[in-house]
């Protein structure tokens, strides 16, 4: 196969489950650094996520690549479809690093919502988890659906 051949989204998803799997290879380095420096042996909490988050997102990303190479959407359609997806992995794992390195919280969900020294008003975790979830799970039934229709499943 011709790799210039691979549409964006393909190759996008693609590279962000390369970018995923650094970011899992150098958190796992900055866990291992603050197990050894911790009396308890053991990372913050959200350090420890987004090693286990960016390292489970980098395959997640190549099951993103392989639904839009066989969908039989248009390329913008599963651009978009992958973007999403993208987007909120790698917002998740953004907030994990954070929390890990502001170690303001062992629980994001807790309230009041923190991050950092700032408190978070209560809808905006609510409304980023309620377009996480719809965004994840429509964008990702779009390609599939699409990859079924292609791999002629119905």
């Amino acid at each position: 196969m011709n790799i210039g051949s691979l549409n964006q989204s393909v190759s996008l998803a693609i590279i962000f489950s390369g970018v995923f799997l650094w970011v899992g290879m150098l958190t796992g380095v900055w866990k291992y650094y603050q197990i050894r420096h911790s009396e308890q042996a053991r990372a913050h909490y959200y350090v420890d996520i987004a090693h286990r988050s960016s390292l489970l997102y980098a395959p997640a990303s190549l099951i993103i690549s392989v639904l839009a190479f066989f969908s039989v959407w248009a390329e913008g359609l599963n651009f978009i479809f992958v973007l999403i997806n993208l987007f909120f992995f790698s917002f998740s794992i953004l907030s994990y690093v954070l929390h890990g390195w502001l170690k303001d919280t062992t629980n994001q969900f807790k309230q009041p919502h923190q991050m950092g020294r700032w408190k978070l008003p209560k809808w905006m975790l609510s409304s980023a988890m309620i377009l996480l979830v719809i965004g994840e799970l429509g964008a990702t039934a779009g390609l599939l659906l699409g990859a079924i229709m292609g791999l002629n499943g119905f």
